[in-house]
């Protein structure tokens, strides 16, 4: 995301996303395992998802009313994580437990954990999930939104296409899915590995509005996610691009760092990174 793109009061939401990057790094360095570049991809969604979008806080996590967020892209649970703190559900004194002993910060997505909605660990199945919360928002007369991100590494489980016929076929207008394109995969791209594109084309011929917009981009995440459903009578499908390992200059586009922990030189540059884009971004306001 360009600094010029950035007004000023969407200068705040991309710091805070920015440090959260350094939050992520830090919480893997001292766990000395984790998904690196997987959540340095989603983590902007997230911020704007809850800084800007979601209807829920930590006091409102039980109301019934409440927006649903669930994070089907489970081995990104970092990103979450510190997200999660940040706003406020849990204290961040928790977060250096993550992955130790008896901890329920584990590297998956679990509701033991505040402000979780689902657990998530076989990927492709999170919206299934999505599809029938919103399906019991309608028949319960709710009017809460149903939000679920997926990696696009996942798009290759059949489940996911088995949802996405049944929520449009419901005209699930309260469900949005976002996919956080960043086109690589444990293993390599996904276009090498399972080709799913062209997504925008197969959402709509599901029967889903599709969006396409810059997964780091704050104002065009906000506008996109707020602006919802799309269309009435039809789930959103939020196609987010975004770079792996975004925002660390020798992260970007490696795939090495898909589980990775940096050295201790690449944990200053990765600082320096961080700093650099902060500056930037707030002589811009």
């Amino acid at each position: 995301m360009a600094a010029e793109t950035v007004i000023a009061d969407d200068v705040e939401v991309a710091v805070k996303a920015a440090q959260y990057r350094m939050d992520i790094i830090d919480l893997i360095r001292n766990a000395g395992n984790g998904h690196m570049a997987g959540s340095l991809s989603c983590v902007d969604i997230l911020t704007v998802l809850y800084e800007r979008v979601l209807r829920v806080t930590p006091d409102t996590i039980e109301d019934p009313g409440r927006d649903r967020y669930i994070q089907s892209k489970g081995h990104a649970v970092e990103a979450l994580y510190v997200v999660l703190a940040g706003a406020g559900y849990f204290d961040r004194s928790l977060l250096d437990t993550y992955l130790r002993f008896g901890t329920d910060l584990i590297g998956h997505v679990t509701r033991k954990v505040p402000g979780m909605e689902q657990s998530t660990g076989a990927l492709g199945h999170g919206l299934s999930i999505a599809t029938g919360i919103a399906i019991a928002g309608k028949q319960d007369g709710l009017d809460y939104r149903t939000f679920v991100l997926l990696g696009d590494g996942e798009l290759a489980e059949g489940s996911v296409w088995e949802a996405a016929m049944c929520a449009a076929h419901y005209g699930l207008d309260n469900l949005v899915a976002i996919v956080d394109r960043n086109r690589y995969q444990i293993a390599g791209t996904t276009a090498e590995l399972m080709n799913s594109e062209p997504l925008a084309e197969k959402f709509a011929a599901f029967g889903w509005s599709v969006r396409e917009v810059d997964g780091h981009d704050v104002a065009a995440l906000d506008a996109a996610l707020s602006a919802v459903p799309a269309v009435p009578g039809r789930p959103t499908m939020i196609l987010a691009d975004t770079v792996k390992g975004s925002g660390i200059s020798y992260m970007e586009h490696d795939i090495r760092w898909h589980h990775r922990v940096p050295s201790d030189e690449e944990y200053r540059i990765a600082q320096r990174d961080v700093a650099a884009r902060i500056a930037e971004l707030r002589n811009h306001r």
